[in-house]
């Protein structure tokens, strides 16, 4: 991990561009958003609010493993929000 500007930039491309491809599945059915849809976004944004809150946390011991593990939680997420997005 090169510093903690290259993870919050990470964080936010890459739950940005899970929130894109929300956007353009729904133009490809139809244009409308659906329930599943939108609570695709609200997860997606909730997990950038929860991420970046541990990014900002001062109080921690062991920071290099702390954004290791926080890197891990985005691949994680990630996967879970593009699988839902495949299912739709």
């Amino acid at each position: 991990m090169a510093n903690v500007r290259n993870l919050k930039k990470d964080i936010n491309f890459v739950l940005g561009d899970i929130i894109e491809a929300v956007y353009v599945t729904e133009l490809a059915a139809g244009g409308r958003p659906t329930d599943k849809s939108e609570a695709i976004i609200d997860e997606a944004i909730t997990s950038f609010d929860g991420l970046m809150k541990k990014v900002n946390a001062k109080n921690v011991e062991n920071k290099k493993e702390h954004f290791k593990q926080i890197n891990k939680e985005l691949e994680e997420t990630a996967g879970q929000l593009v699988a839902k997005i495949n299912a739709l």
